[in-house]
């Protein structure tokens, strides 16, 4: 795994084929497999399913508004999960914060998405599986 970077991890892996394709529709292919260090919050196909019905294909008719969701769910550094069990939020790559919490044991993000897979490392940086996906708060 060590040799992949996030992109060829996350194709391979077979939970991701939602986020990957809203990656390629996106243009951020080229950047998520670049040298990093990223954290990537990545919602699992079961989170996309989760949406209003009509989002996802909306969104892949709105690349700037998928763009900035996507880079929602981006840490511009590699924060494994020990690291990130003591944060109380991060910043983005899309620019806001997103909080981060802990509840008996798992971490949970803005109040509402939960990691269900941590630290799957990448030479790039590292991916955590989430169940939700979540959205940048509105100014």
């Amino acid at each position: 795994m060590f040799g992949k970077n996030i992109v060829d991890i996350a194709v391979e892996d077979g939970r991701f084929n939602t986020l990957v394709a809203a990656v390629k529709a996106a243009g951020l292919v080229d950047t998520l497999k670049g040298k990093g260090p990223f954290t990537v919050l990545a919602p699992t196909d079961d989170a996309f399913k989760k949406l209003p019905e009509g989002t996802v294909e909306g969104l892949l008719k709105d690349i700037p508004a998928l763009k900035d969701i996507l880079l929602y769910h981006v840490i511009p550094a590699k924060a494994m999960s020990c690291d990130v069990m003591k944060m109380t939020s991060a910043d983005t790559a899309q620019g806001k914060k997103v909080n981060i919490g802990v509840l008996e044991g798992s971490v949970i993000l803005n109040g509402e998405s939960k990691v269900i897979v941590a630290d799957v490392e990448a030479k790039n940086g590292v991916i955590h599986a989430i169940d939700t996906v979540i959205l940048p708060p509105k100014d």
